[in-house]
């Protein structure tokens, strides 16, 4: 039970301190001794033993003020205090700062020898408990963050979020707007060893540049006006944690390269500052737009994309997955429920919004269903319920009468492009537009297809 227990003594009587030194090194303990309580508290600010064993009167410092440190460094630490002057008023303060036991002077060594075995075993068994409530809370939450949906487009994306997430490689998350980047980047957080530390997001593209760079490197007392005091920005304050840098492509490149600085040095030097500050933080990016396009047009720095762009993570749009719509309505009616009522939806309803292409993805059928529900006022979901572009959307297209019943995702989209290719007279540009994606991507399919113009 002693073997590898660390124990530090405190007393000012040196025969006592050395009578004890060797009592327990007899033991197995791992002693450390200190001749007062001034020493005792700088010891405790450098090593973290399992259990203290501390006089209470010594100059300098009491045995009290060592308990609170110990408690500061460690709440698990097992202190056990000392006294030949024992008062009730003592102990009772000893308790209250949550010492193990109060002993009084003199005391025999079996006696001490025991009750230190048995403050290992409290001790254990805490650190045991808490880190079993701490699996415990991670796992429920882990549950509650996963993102939803089976389809195998987006399973594959999940299953590569999940082999990187215990890793520090930073992600780049692509995909439209309104897709999960953000949801998928939480979870990558929640299933990381920094799942304890903070998450942060910011959208890049939501700020100008001078406010950007203020947000994301902090800034000094009197940089600029309005700067009346230090600022830290959010790479220092998601250290140990991860930052999610959504819509990065919407960077100018001013701040690109004072964000590929950071990421290389691991520093940050805040806005009118020369002094760097250390961050260890790992960074989820996001974009929808093809930031191999934007490095062609000079909108974006080549060495920053392959800086952040050393886990690449394709998000694939609602449209594309439409078999996981209905688990997406009933996980968003599930949490804007009340309590265990949750709202009722009818089957028209439901048909209406999984055969809609969402153009807005997933964002987009959160926000129909909220209204549906607002409009509903407590009765199921009807159509007339849904807003109106839902309603009014036009049935799916048959592309021929050939076409095989049940046709994989690829088939649809590449008859899907074809016909809107061919609609607007083989002008790419165009096509692009309507498809919603920028021509570069149209350019990939065309080939990845085989569709002439």
């Amino acid at each position: 039970m002693s073997e590898g227990v660390h124990i530090l003594l405190v007393d000012d009587e040196t025969a006592i301190l050395e009578t004890l030194q060797i009592l327990f090194r007899n033991e197995g303990y791992r002693v450390s001794v200190c001749a007062s309580g001034p020493e005792a508290l700088d010891r405790l600010g450098e090593e973290r033993p399992d259990i203290v064993l501390t006089d209470i009167r010594m100059p300098g410092a009491t045995g009290l003020e060592v308990l609170s440190r110990a408690r500061e460094v460690d709440e698990e630490m097992a202190v056990i205090l000392m006294t030949a002057q024992a008062s009730l008023q003592s102990a009772v303060q000893a308790v209250n700062l949550g010492a193990y036991h109060y002993l009084q002077k003199p005391f025999a060594n079996d006696e001490l020898l025991a009750l230190c075995r048995r403050a290992v075993e409290a001790r254990e068994l805490k650190v045991e408990n808490k880190a079993l409530k701490k699996e415990i809370r991670r796992r429920d939450r882990r549950q509650a963050d996963r993102p939803v949906g089976r389809a195998r487009p987006f399973n594959e994306a999940l299953k590569l979020a999940e082999t990187v997430a215990p890793t520090d490689s930073t992600v780049l998350v692509t995909g439209e707007s309104g897709s999960g980047k953000e949801v998928v980047a939480r979870w990558i957080h929640t299933l990381s060893d920094r799942s304890d530390n903070r998450f942060l997001s910011i959208n890049c593209g939501a700020l100008p540049e001078s406010l950007l760079e203020s947000e994301l490197f902090g800034h000094a007392k009197g940089s600029f006006t309005g700067a009346v005091k230090d600022k830290t920005g959010l790479l220092e304050a998601a250290d140990g944690g991860t930052l999610f840098l959504d819509e990065i492509g919407e960077t100018t490149p001013a701040t690109q390269v004072k964000l590929l600085r950071a990421l290389q040095e691991r520093e940050v030097i805040p806005v009118g500052s020369t002094q760097a500050v250390p961050v260890d933080v790992r960074i989820i990016a996001a974009t929808n737009r093809d930031l191999e396009e934007e490095i062609r047009r000079g909108h974006f720095r080549s060495d920053l994309y392959y800086r952040l762009n050393v886990i690449a993570l394709h998000l694939p749009p609602l449209r594309d997955r439409k078999d996981d719509v209905p688990l997406l309505i009933r996980w968003f009616l599930d949490r804007m429920g009340s309590g265990d009522d949750t709202p009722g939806i009818e089957e028209e309803s439901l048909r209406l919004l999984s055969e809609y292409d969402w153009p807005g993805n997933v964002r987009e059928l959160e926000n129909a269903l909220e209204h549906a529900l607002i409009v509903a006022k407590g009765s199921p979901i009807a159509p007339k319920h849904l807003p109106e572009r839902v309603r009014e959307a036009p049935a799916p297209r048959v592309v021929n009468d050939t076409a095989p019943s049940n046709p994989s995702m690829e088939v649809i989209e590449r008859a899907y492009i074809a016909w809107v290719l061919q609609a607007e007279g083989g002008n790419k540009t165009r096509a692009a537009e309507v498809l919603g994606i920028d021509p570069s991507t149209l350019y990939r399919k065309l080939n990845r297809y085989g569709i002439e113009s």
